[in-house]
């Protein structure tokens, strides 16, 4: 315990006034510096003190709207900067799209919608696509040849499964809520192993067709 007669010298004050800012969880006012401090304690004085002997180094002593607080020197900012890919999180739209794909494929635009019975934005497939969870497969040996869609490499990387034998069954996936979604009447669901062998109302996709250009509905140029 300290000695309530001690009356600390300017190096003394200095040095707690150090040692509450180190220790602070935010800004200090030199108010509140004052409070820890013996009555009639220099604060002000303490402070310029702390900030010529760290001024240039890594650590520098910095007030903002009158509170101060001990920094990273400014010219050393980027040693503390992190680079990191952030995940880009899919809507619920985009969820559904991709496990309609998963499990259906191959499987068209039209299909998609008739699965979920609304529209689907084309953005929404464009997003997949950028995103590598699913690929242009071929098209349909149908009027309109409409593009198929099916799953890639990078699917069963981001969820963790050796092949696409690997996915749940269909009956599981609804049993658990992840699959609240109904085929409509005379649409076959493929089986999703399917996706790497050949299917023959699928025609090969051209050297022409790639993301950017290939339609899949009738009445719009390739």
């Amino acid at each position: 315990m300290s000695d309530p007669s001690f009356q600390p010298d300017e190096a003394e004050i200095e040095r707690r006034v150090e040692a509450l800012l180190f220790a602070a969880a935010g800004p200090l006012s030199a108010a509140e510096i004052g409070a820890r401090l013996p009555e009639g304690a220099d604060v002000g004085r303490a402070l310029s003190g702390l900030r010529a002997r760290y001024e240039g180094r890594g650590v520098e002593l910095d007030c903002v709207a009158d509170r101060w607080r001990f920094r990273t020197a400014a010219d050393l900012a980027f040693m503390m900067s992190q680079e990191r890919e952030e995940p880009r999180r899919l809507s619920k739209a985009a969820l559904e799209t991709l496990a309609i794909i998963a499990y259906h494929q191959p499987v068209t635009r039209a299909e998609i919608e008739s699965v979920r019975g609304v529209s689907l934005s084309k953005g929404t497939l464009d997003l997949l696509l950028e995103m590598g969870f699913v690929r242009l497969r071929g098209r349909r040996r149908t009027a309109g040849r409409p593009v198929t869609y099916g799953t890639a490499d990078r699917f069963l990387e981001h969820f963790g499964l050796a092949s696409l034998y690997d996915l749940p069954g269909v009956q599981e996936m609804k049993a658990a809520g992840l699959l609240d979604l109904s085929a409509p009447v005379g649409f076959e669901l493929p089986d999703p192993s399917r996706a790497t062998g050949a299917d023959e109302e699928e025609a090969p996709l051209l050297d022409e067709d790639s993301p950017e250009f290939a339609q899949d509905f009738v009445g719009e140029e390739r």
